[in-house]
């Protein structure tokens, strides 16, 4: 096979078209080419409204070796060889894995455990995804918190209530059978060379659901509705977990427990810190979500509207360093999108964003954060990010009203000092509803000077972002872990052996693949633990 990079195509470009780029750029004729595949697309718009699309592409060839002999100075033309992710079987042990916890981390070291022939047992403290998505919706229809199930409790994750965006930031072996593995339970084949792939909430449900039905085709167990409560050790090993399902506390013998509990779960933060397990304090960002037109966003990043399906939502991504020493920056950008009611606790308010696979609702919303650490904490306890993040959660709860409405305001009001009487022609997607309130009835003072600093900043880098009419929602304060458990270089906790703190809860991830790579390398470690069969 050869890969070949950096061909230039224009936007809509027919298959004859890219057929003849090939044969062009390669000087072969037609018949030549047995098998086309994309390996990477990508669209450059530096140059709006004239876009233009970069593909790489992975080919068969009649003759390779002579093709690549002809192009070895081009790094552009390589030869290409697919690696293929193994499981090797493995025999039982006298006890089952466990996995608290069925985020994309957890339902990968799932998958890949009962590939492995090892039946893993599955503790997830809400509900399967058909009871969780009538539970989130309960909550967007009329404020009624399951605080076990909800945007951020429950199968699949956090992410399954985002826009399943798969990009990331690490570079790691393991990403390509995660997104061959997402095609296979039902992604869009695209993800595989989409440069911002992306699922979309609509079609993640299916997805995960069809992941499950295939762990426990391979005898694993998922045991929904059962929260972890206590790890029993013995010399400092793992020997048990007891975690409580209706209402009935149970305990499981476990050596291996993969723990992929997600950002979220501060009551297992605190059991865990009680328990004698070594975390600290991580850095992490809270803000709020900025809402456009989506419309708006195509004409200033394409410099046109998007009229085909060839032309996706246009998404961004900026960031500004301001003199004050503080940063402001986007994340989590969903085109097309709407923001979410993220709430798990009662009387603490959180929001997020989310589109479904075909970006086209009327807005757009990306979270705008600021970084937090340490010094901004009450305390040195490795807890002490929690509680800032629930004191920025109580005031948004009570600044929206205190019945899950969330606090919303004009931006331009924002950026004149003063508040919102009404708002304009951006409607707020945030469900159950909305109240008029400032940012600075919630955020402490160094956050709302970095917004009324940053936003006209980044004005600079996508004119008019600064638009009046725009809208601000909070409060954005679980965009990523607030501790880390400490591990050891083969994924155990540094102070209980046998257990694999995992994923973007334990501070090791940040986004669904690489929450998912961790989950993968998780199970890996635990499998050195059995017999290989032969």
């Amino acid at each position: 096979m050869i890969k070949v990079m950096n061909l230039i195509l224009p936007l809509g470009y027919t298959q004859e078209q890219l057929t003849r780029a090939v044969t062009k750029k390669l000087k072969i004729p037609k018949k030549d080419i047995l098998k086309m595949e994309y390996f990477k697309k990508s669209l450059d718009a530096r140059k709006k409204p004239k876009i233009l699309v970069v593909l790489t592409l992975v080919l068969k060839l009649r003759d390779e070796k002579a093709v690549l002999k002809r192009f070895s100075a081009d790094h552009h033309v390589q030869s290409y060889t697919h690696d293929t992710y193994t499981i090797p079987l493995y025999r039982e042990g006298q006890t089952r894995p466990v996995i608290v916890g069925f985020g994309p981390a957890g339902i990968f070291a799932g998958y890949v455990l009962a590939k492995a022939g090892l039946k893993p047992l599955i503790l997830e403290r809400g509900q399967c995804v058909e009871q969780r998505q009538k539970a989130v919706q309960l909550f967007r229809q009329k404020g009624q918190l399951n605080p076990d199930s909800n945007v951020q409790f429950g199968e699949g994750g956090a992410g399954t209530f985002s826009d399943g965006k798969l990009n990331t930031g690490i570079k790691d072996a393991r990403i390509q059978f995660i997104l061959e593995t997402f095609v296979h339970f039902g992604a869009p084949k695209e993800i595989l060379y989409l440069a911002k792939p992306h699922i979309g909430t609509d079609l993640l449900a299916g997805l995960i659901r069809r992941m499950r039905n295939a762990i426990m085709e391979l005898g694993g167990e998922i045991r929904f509705e059962s929260c972890l409560k206590e790890l029993v050790q013995c010399n400092r090993k793992l020997s048990a977990v007891r975690y409580e399902q209706n209402k009935t506390m149970h305990e499981i013998l476990a050596e291996h427990c993969i723990l992929a509990i997600g950002h979220s779960a501060r009551d297992t933060f605190s059991m865990l810190h009680q328990c004698g397990v070594q975390m600290i304090q991580k850095n992490f960002a809270v803000g709020v979500r900025i809402e456009h037109p989506q419309s708006f966003i195509n004409n200033a990043m394409y410099g046109r509207e998007v009229t085909s399906s060839v032309l996706p939502a246009a998404d961004y991504k900026i960031s500004v360093h301001l003199p004050s020493g503080h940063s402001l920056y986007t994340f989590c950008m969903c085109p097309g999108g709407e923001v979410v009611a993220a709430a798990s606790e009662h009387g603490r308010l959180v929001v997020n964003g989310m589109s479904c696979h075909a970006r086209n609702g009327q807005n757009a919303n990306s979270a705008l954060l600021v970084g937090v650490t340490s010094k901004n904490f009450p305390d040195d306890s490795p807890l002490a990010g929690v509680a800032f993040q629930r004191q920025l959660e109580e005031a948004a709860f009570r600044a929206g009203g205190s019945n899950y409405d969330a606090p919303v305001c004009r931006v331009g009001d924002f950026l004149a000092g003063r508040d919102s009487r009404s708002l304009g022609s951006v409607e707020p997607t945030y469900r159950p509803g909305v109240t008029l309130a400032s940012p600075e009835q919630y955020l402490p003072q160094f956050i709302v000077d970095t917004l009324r600093q940053g936003i006209p900043a980044m004005a600079h880098k996508i004119p008019g972002f600064d638009m009046p009419d725009a809208i601000l929602t909070g409060v954005e304060s679980r965009s990523s872990s607030p501790v880390r458990i400490v591990r050891d270089e083969t994924c155990q906790s540094v102070s209980l052996a046998g257990l694999y703190p995992c994923g973007e809860g334990a501070g090791y991830a940040g986004g669904i693949t690489s929450a998912a790579v961790d989950g993968v390398r998780c199970a890996e470690q635990v499998m050195q633990f059995f017999e290989k069969r032969e």
